[in-house]
């Protein structure tokens, strides 16, 4: 590895709206040297790599390149100088084969007509250069898997001769077996002197595959050094500024009589194939479902909510049987559910607060919904959304964290029994994480029933009365709250180590080295 830096950023500082997200930001990145960059949902991480993308330009500060200062004003500056950047949400035509997408909008062409030996050839000769096998250039994108597709868009960025690749979040979507692809691809590309920023809030995979990390907290460069050394409860410190255990709300006393129960036997169903699942939600519980990705457990949500058909068993809701065929029943039922995608599964974009916070009401109970609706206004302000606008603001307009807000309200005006949380913090900043914390909590102690879904080990460790861990969709065992992380992963993975069940002290709160996911 190279002693002399690949890129360096000194002193970069960006504001939205008079909102400083970036305070005086430095980092460097030598070549072949995979540099972590973690912290919390807001803490500047995507904000720098779009700066150094050229998505957006710096307020000041100064990049180099290779001992060269470089100021980018479009991606395409960025490309041409050597910068690729690979987002979580791929940018890919899916009707157009692997080599189209490539070579998009550089096509090679031949007495004026696009080339598509040419472009073939070359897509082969990168496919190759990776040591990879059976992706085929003339392969549809469409045709190809989630991995399959997250190595086009690296095959997109060696295309361009990158000297620097930046990566969010790039297993986000990848299934446990396919990371390994990419731990593979990100080998190779080292090999070859490709310096590599790599944003993941995993930890497993920062300690698997990081030299350096960097720490940045609400814009300010908190710590770098090596990852070699670093303790994965210390990182987390860093990144939180705070004990994991101060996170979260304090558990609350109950109000009144328990309202919701749920059990859920199941076996088949969605795409994964449930296994004699049996799962119980008293009210006034908080159950955390954890499991690695591909367990089962949005596949559970679906079926306690009638997406998904089963192949045996039932549910019952308050001691009567419900077995929802669909989200019309399963509401009727007392249920609701918190997709884990709000803008795809659980808002109009185009449409007012208001008007998304009675979708539910007005398309499944409007014998009730007048009585109902007039209950909004008050649960927003409870929620404290913050809309410039008022409650007419179309919701596309709002932040992240105030839309999950409003996808929340429009289920908390139904007056459910059983609330189905499917990772309920996703993309959103720490304030409104806390937010989201304390309701769930307030509804619990109101004696509402929560199954709550999360990847992030510590937000259920953190949040959950009991766990139930999945395995390839079977319960692979059951923990009390604040157990370690140690503990889940053993079972989710399937190798209970010595001491697997005892409960969490301060150091342990936080990920360990193999462990899945952090705040």
């Amino acid at each position: 590895m190279s002693t002399h830096p690949l890129l360096r950023m000194t002193g970069v500082s960006k504001s939205f709206l008079g909102v400083r997200v970036l305070h005086g930001v430095d980092l460097e990145l030598r070549a072949g040297e995979l540099h972590a960059l973690v912290g919390e949902n807001g803490a500047g991480k995507s904000t720098l790599m779009k700066v150094l993308a050229g998505v957006h330009r710096a307020d000041s500060g100064r990049i180099e390149l290779a001992g060269r200062e470089v100021s980018f004003e479009h991606p395409v500056q960025a490309q041409r100088a050597g910068v690729a950047t690979v987002f979580q949400e791929f940018n890919l035509l899916p009707e157009r084969t692997v080599a189209q997408n490539v070579f998009l909008g550089r096509e090679p062409r031949r007495r004026g007509l696009v080339d598509e030996r040419a472009m073939e050839r070359d897509t082969a000769r990168l496919l190759d250069d990776l040591g990879l096998e059976g992706i085929e250039p003339r392969s549809k994108v469409r045709s190809l898997s989630v991995a399959e597709q997250q190595v086009v868009e690296i095959v997109k960025a060696l295309s361009h001769d990158a000297r620097v690749i930046s990566m969010d979040e790039p297993t986000a979507a990848l299934a446990d077996h396919e990371v390994e692809l990419l731990y593979r691809i990100i080998g190779r590309l080292r090999e070859r002197g490709v310096g590599i920023l790599y944003v993941s809030h995993r930890l497993r995979e920062i300690f698997d595959l990081a030299d350096t990390i960097t720490v940045l907290k609400d814009g300010h460069l908190v710590d770098t050094g090596p990852a070699s050394g670093t303790r994965p409860a210390d990182l987390v410190r860093k990144m939180v500024g705070r004990p994991v255990s101060a996170v979260f709300p304090e558990r609350l006393e109950p109000r009144g009589e328990h309202v919701g129960e749920v059990r859920l036997s199941v076996s088949g169903g969605g795409n994964a194939q449930l296994d004699g699942i049996d799962l119980q939600v008293r009210g006034g519980e908080i159950v955390g479902l954890a499991g690695l990705q591909g367990s089962g457990r949005t596949e559970i949500a679906h079926a306690l909510f009638g997406i998904d058909r089963f192949t045996r068993g039932g549910v019952s809701v308050d001691g009567l049987r419900a077995d929802p065929r669909s989200p019309r029943q399963a509401v009727r039922a007392g249920l609701a559910l918190v997709t884990e995608d709000r803008k795809a599964q659980g808002l109009s974009l185009n449409q007012s607060i208001l008007a998304n916070s009675r979708l539910v009401l007005d398309a499944v109970l409007p014998s009730g919904s007048g009585r109902r609706a007039r209950r909004i206004p008050g649960i927003l302000s409870a929620l404290e959304l913050v809309a410039r606008g008022g409650h007419h603001q179309e919701v596309r307009y709002l932040s992240g964290g105030n839309q999950q807000k409003v996808v929340l309200a429009k289920w908390l005006a139904t007056d459910p029994g059983v609330m189905v949380l499917d990772e309920p913090t996703r993309g959103i900043d720490v304030g409104a994480k806390q937010a989201v914390y304390t309701l769930i909590r307030e509804l619990a102690a109101s004696g509402v029933a929560i199954l709550l879904i999360s990847s992030e080990l510590p937000e259920l460790i953190g949040m959950a009365d009991r766990l139930v861990v999945l395995g390839d969709g079977r319960v692979a065992g059951e923990l009390p709250g604040g157990s370690s992380e140690e503990a889940v992963m053993a079972l989710a993975t399937g190798a209970p180590p010595d001491g697997a069940h005892e409960s969490a002290d301060e150091d342990s709160a936080g990920p360990h080295r193999h462990e899945e996911a952090a705040p």
